[in-house]
């Protein structure tokens, strides 16, 4: 029966486990899960991922700083990442640790086959080098010697011998690749981004460090280095974590179940910093390990808070369980209030901004006052009128919201959602049903009757992005009941 299905993969990239979860990634990883639940109803057997990652100087450097083992350090936050996917109800997910040890076998696996296909070599260099992004700066990307997306750390010079991926060899082949794959990367402005990035040319990049001075990293396999360097040369963290979206599959070790899903060609999230590294470098090593490329990589914009980026230093980061906290005593779906802020208030591909403030003022406009008012309403009617429908699970397809999923447009599609409830809610206003049944009681109950279908429709289309609140209003249709307490009670 599995093998008849058609496949999808879908993954997010792993976020860094230098800091507390942040309404960023669960803005990526809620994005991902809508796809995902959108797929398993459209019929595809679906493989979704996401994971932490786990190595490199950021990591050493804090565990360094809080006097624990990085080892220790790191199941930490891998935790907290991991009781996140819980507390934001995500669907059937794996979640993928770089180290896991069948994770480290695959990074390993990757680098020999990128040495024996002669584009892993040695060279001394000098660089300047962002610890935040983990990425080697030209002058053209730092602003008064700083990096843009982490002023407020210094600029590293580093010096040493390490192993270079020959990243320049890729040109051509990347440049071709986008070509005959239109929409590669969504939306259409990042791709033309990635597309002049290499066009001017790319540089090889450096895939070790030196264990003495980082040594919190895969080392780097014998036999596919110099002679004793494995046991000086770590891996450098983006080589290892992008292996992850192949290591999850079972790529090199597992390999039935990585032929089952199509050599992995997944569709990735990622935010528009991981632009370079998920659509040209990731690719690249793909290529070099002769691996089908992705399918699609979709990037998100930034959460802006208050109109700046969020930042520890600012003081302006906005936890996910700070918000499903706040919401726990006016609905049993907290996390359905976080799930619908990050889908419908902030833009698909573009930077958004919420705060606080604004997430209590979208809970009021549209959960209290909309969908949770609208549902007592409908409800109210029907059960004091003893109208009811037979059956609630097959309603008609709303071709809007199946041409938004199939663009990775989830604002667009969420946003039918929000118009149909707004739509029944002047429907209710204009024909007044709880007026005309005590007049005509088959005109009234027809009424009501269309009502709980349309309710019935919007509820199906919700169970993509709020699915506890899709189950409930669905559950109080079939057992024609009104909601024991309102779906979203009012804030004080």
């Amino acid at each position: 029966m599995k093998q008849e299905l058609e496949k999808f993969y879908i993954t997010t990239t792993l976020p860094y486990v230098n800091s507390n979860p942040h309404i960023g990634f669960a803005m990526e990883i809620i994005r991902a899960d809508v796809v995902a639940r959108y797929k398993r109803f459209r019929g595809y057997d679906v493989f979704f991922n996401t994971g932490t990652d786990e190595h490199g100087a950021k990591i050493y450097e804090n565990a360094l700083k809080v006097n624990i083992s990085t080892q220790d350090y790191v199941d930490n936050y891998a935790k907290k990442f991991h009781d996140q996917l819980k507390a934001l109800n995500i669907s059937d997910i794996v979640f993928t640790r770089t180290t896991d040890e069948s994770h480290k076998k695959a990074a390993q696996e990757m680098w020999k086959r990128c040495y024996a296909n002669g584009d892993i070599y040695k060279k001394y260099y000098k660089i300047k080098y962002c610890v935040g992004c983990e990425l080697e700066k030209t002058d053209s990307e730092l602003t008064e010697d700083k990096c843009e997306i982490h002023p407020t750390r210094d600029i590293e010079i580093r010096e040493e011998e390490n192993y270079f991926f020959r990243w320049s060899k890729y040109q051509k082949p990347l440049l071709d690749f986008y070509q005959t794959h239109a929409n590669f990367v969504i939306p259409d402005f990042r791709f033309n981004e990635i597309k002049a990035f290499v066009e001017r040319g790319l540089d090889d990049f450096s895939i070790s460090r030196l264990k003495e001075k980082m040594p919190w990293g895969v080392v780097v396999p014998k036999g596919s280095c110099d002679e004793g360097d494995e046991e000086k040369q770590v891996m450098y963290v983006w080589f290892d974590a992008l292996t992850s979206y192949i290591s999850c599959l079972g790529w090199g070790g597992d390999e039935k179940n990585f032929s089952y899903w199509k050599e992995g060609s997944p569709v990735q999230y990622c935010g528009k910093d991981n632009l370079r590294q998920q659509s040209a470098m990731w690719q690249a090593m793909l290529m070099s390990a002769g691996i089908n490329n992705s399918s699609h990589i979709i990037i998100n914009g930034f959460i802006m808070s208050g109109g700046q980026k969020m930042s520890k230093s600012i003081g302006n980061v906005i936890s996910p369980f700070d918000v499903i906290d706040t919401f726990k005593d006016l609905t049993n779906f907290p996390e359905d209030v976080l799930r619908f802020v990050l889908l419908h208030d902030i833009s698909t591909f573009e930077d958004g901004d919420v705060t606080m403030e604004s997430i209590k003022a979208s809970y009021t406009a549209h959960l209290a006052n909309g969908i949770g008012n609208l549902t007592s309403r409908i409800m109210k009617m029907a059960t004091v009128n003893d109208v009811s429908i037979v059956s609630v699970e097959v309603q008609s397809e709303n071709e809007d919201i199946i041409k938004a999923m199939n663009e990775f447009d989830i604002r667009k599609a969420i946003t039918c959602c929000m118009q149909a409830v707004k739509k029944l809610d002047q429907k209710i206003q204009e024909t007044e049903p709880f007026k005309v049944i005590k007049v005509d009681k088959e005109k009234g109950s027809h009424l009501i009757l269309e009502m709980l279908l349309d309710l019935s429709s919007i509820a199906t289309q919700l169970s993509l992005f709020m699915p506890r609140t899709s189950e409930k209003i669905l559950e109080c249709i079939r057992e024609n009941k009104m909601p024991e307490k309102p779906l979203f009670n009012r804030l004080a």
